[in-house]
């Protein structure tokens, strides 16, 4: 293979022999998901004047309106929010925040401390403009051996009035595992038994389409995303979405508009059918990353790094971990990643101060979205255990080349 070692690539060809049943498994599930895809296409009859934009107010906006009638039912949710002015999840998840607590009210992450970019929202990083500094109390239960601490919470709700309950299913920047969507479903169950009144919100970000259900089929109220993740499939500019119960997508919706007008305003300025192609492809692709992933967990464990998950463990997000040990094997994978993608290959990684981030961070994405983690990208803090968080590809054969340029890069240094 042009510019691949022999090495690397006989590693490959190994893990390809091995990965049959793996495959075969991401393949049925993307086929149950594409079938979900097209039918909330046909019952909601997208059609070609749905690519239609608008500009100033966005008043009527039909494009928009079925875009939003298609999320609610692949959700199996009652409404659905699903704008461009949504600028990433990480906006999605404060608008949501805000447009659901008020003062008094009292936040209770149970996964653990949420991502990084969200400390400052909620206040536990200082920020004038935080949940805390409107008078929002906050607190957090952390997970015990990669699931809920279900005896605390329930303590915890008999004790307190808890307004709303986050759950963050994919990993951020921590060594836990991604939530599986059964443990969601049995912690909510545990929650409307004790404390029917709180609001259940998911973090879904990097995680849709993955398995057969979403969290508001199993007993979320409100479920929280971005575009430019496994939704909008590298086709998507921007944009993120929110899913579930009506009243409380409609508070959302009136925080990051606002209020008495909440989602009927929003112009589209042409997003609608990147929005709808990139949903259409979205299956495919959240295949095409996975299988991706498998493959670097397997030639990664062959190479002695510690991975998570492993080849053969079920998937809940997209998101393969290499813990290095060292900063510097975490930056040569960066920078592997970084030469082996389609867009900016003669870039240099190094790791530099980033919005919201405590640690310096390295980012590899050579991508045609700025910022989109659905297409090939590594990125790890600058600190122990110097963790590379890999995640995307838009196809399964080029990311597949750039994890290999990576591996190469680590194998070559060794050599």
């Amino acid at each position: 293979m042009i510019g691949i070692s022999d090495k690397t690539y006989k590693l490959y060809l190994e893990a390809l022999e091995n990965l049959g049943d793996e495959f075969k498994k991401i393949d049925d599930i993307r086929m149950y998901n594409t079938n979900k895809v097209l039918n909330a296409f046909w019952n909601n009859n997208v059609c070609e004047t749905d690519f239609n934009s608008t500009t100033g107010y966005g008043y009527n906006d039909q494009g928009r309106d079925t875009i939003e009638k298609v999320y609610a039912e692949i959700f199996k949710s009652e409404s659905a929010l699903v704008r461009n002015q949504i600028i990433s999840g990480s906006h999605a998840l404060a608008k949501t925040l805000f447009g659901l607590l008020r003062p008094g009210d009292l936040l209770l992450a149970i996964s653990g401390r949420p991502y990084d970019t969200l400390h400052e929202v909620i206040g536990i990083k200082e920020n004038k403009s935080s949940l805390k500094s409107f008078g929002v109390k906050y607190d957090e239960i952390d997970l015990v051996n990669n699931d809920f601490d279900y005896e605390r919470i329930k303590d915890y709700l008999l004790n307190n009035k808890v307004k709303v309950i986050h759950i963050q299913r994919s990993r951020g920047y921590s060594t836990r595992d991604a939530i599986d969507i059964n443990k969601v479903e049995k912690v909510c169950k545990l929650i409307k038994d004790v404390s029917s009144e709180s609001i259940i919100m998911v973090d879904n970000c990097y995680c849709e389409l993955v398995t057969t259900k979403e969290p508001i089929e199993v007993g979320a109220d409100i479920c929280v995303g971005s575009l430019i993740k496994n939704l909008g499939a590298g086709i998507a500019p921007n944009g993120g979405y929110v899913v579930g119960k009506k009243k409380l997508v409609e508070l959302v919706a009136e925080a990051l508009t606002l209020p008495g007008e909440g989602s009927e305003v929003g112009p589209t300025l042409g997003a609608n059918k990147s929005f709808l192609q990139g949903l259409f492809l979205a299956p495919q692709v959240v295949t095409n990353a996975l299988k991706i992933g498998i493959v670097t967990s397997y030639m990664m464990e062959k190479l002695g790094y510690k991975v998570s998950p492993k080849y053969n463990d079920s998937r809940t997000d997209i998101v393969t971990t290499i813990e290095f040990g060292n900063s510097k094997d975490l930056i040569d994978f960066c920078t592997g990643i970084q030469s082996g993608s389609p867009v900016d290959s003669n870039a240099l990684t190094i790791p530099v101060d980033m919005p919201g981030y405590d640690n310096k961070v390295i980012m590899a994405a050579g991508a045609f979205t700025q910022g989109s983690s659905i297409e090939l990208s590594c990125d790890g803090p600058i600190r122990e255990p110097y963790i590379a968080y890999l995640q995307g590809g838009l196809t399964y054969e080029s990311g597949v080349i750039g994890v290999l340029k990576a591996i190469d890069k680590i194998i070559r240094k060794e050599e």
